[in-house]
């Protein structure tokens, strides 16, 4: 067994690769605020998952990896750029056109929560215990106090844009679940195939709607867009399949909790975006609420001392 010592040296590089990976992230976010106000959500989600599928196809074939489907990988991929690559993206773009950034990334924290209730529904062998049902208590306590004031019909956020981003968290959950389905999945590949089939039919969907003039006001943020395809996707998403690697899916999902502070300080410092008081506690009881759901299966123990140690 592992000194505590051992692992706390193995502990901080992973602690630098999520606090990186998440502010890669969250400066996607601020971003695509940039390039969607002008390039349409839909084209901005064929860009950047081509392009996002593109350089890490490059990198696997640089790499001498296979970049082909193999098996039942097309099905995955599919479904994999459906739910976490067409839907989150488009909607995720829209959503950024009506409510800030730090709304937007907060909403989308809550997808650790809709996984722990929906798996209590689709797998027999999660139970609710008491500590997962305090987790979800506090995340929708905090998820309340978040939406509050759309919930009521306030001026200040926009519904649509808050109802946007509920169902990119949903999304987001059943494409997690469907991973789990996937027998000795490898992340990688699953990160290559989602970015592309992310791409190609919303792609093919803008062709078909508007032709080719409708990436025509790409050329005027080709820049930010060049960048949000290295830094807001491709790389981040590198990072985050090593994270998988080195710590697994539950300790990985933390990653997800550095979101909504790096996004509030990147809009508050970028775009001037105010924040308030409310959602300052609401983020801190949602994502206590996500930490407390996410790290069920991690069990804590104290390295074993014998007396001779003392000695």
């Amino acid at each position: 067994m592992p000194t505590l010592a051992v692992r706390k040296s193995f502990a901080v590089p992973l602690i630098v690769q999520m606090l990186v990976c998440s502010f890669l992230w969250a400066s996607a976010f601020i971003l695509l605020k940039i390039a969607g106000t002008s390039l349409s959500p839909l084209a901005l989600t064929a860009l950047r998952g081509l392009m996002g599928g593109g350089l890490i196809a490059a990198f696997m074939a640089a790499t001498g990896h296979q970049v082909l489907p193999r098996g039942r990988e097309l099905r995955d991929w599919i479904v994999l750029g459906f739910l976490q690559g067409v839907v989150p993206n488009a909607l995720t773009a829209y959503a950024l056109t009506q409510i800030s950034a730090g709304l937007t990334s907060m909403i989308q924290a809550s997808t650790p929560l809709i996984v722990a209730v929906l798996a209590q529904a689709l797998f027999a062998s999660e139970r609710l215990t008491l500590k997962v049902a305090l987790g979800l208590a506090t995340g929708f306590t905090g998820m309340v106090m978040l939406v509050g004031p759309a919930a009521f019909g306030a001026g200040e956020v926009s519904l649509n844009g808050v109802g946007a981003m509920v169902i990119v968290a949903l999304s987001y959950a059943l494409g997690n679940l469907y991973v789990r389905a996937i027998p000795n999945p490898q992340p990688m590949r699953l990160a290559l195939g989602q970015q592309l089939f992310s791409g190609l039919p919303t792609f093919a969907v803008v062709i078909w709607l508007g032709g080719m003039s409708s990436f025509a006001p790409a050329l005027d943020a080709a820049v930010v867009l060049l960048v949000l395809g290295v830094f807001g996707t491709a790389l981040p998403i590198v990072l985050y399949m090593n994270i998988l690697k080195k710590a697994g899916p539950t300790v990985g999902s933390m990653n997800g909790y550095f979101l909504p502070p790096w996004t509030i300080l990147l809009g508050f410092v970028l775009l001037g975006e105010p924040v308030s008081l409310r959602e300052i506690v609401a983020t801190a009881i949602v994502l206590a609420g996500v930490a407390i759901v996410s790290l069920k299966g991690v069990p804590f123990r104290f390295p074993r001392l014998r007396a001779s140690s003392y000695l």
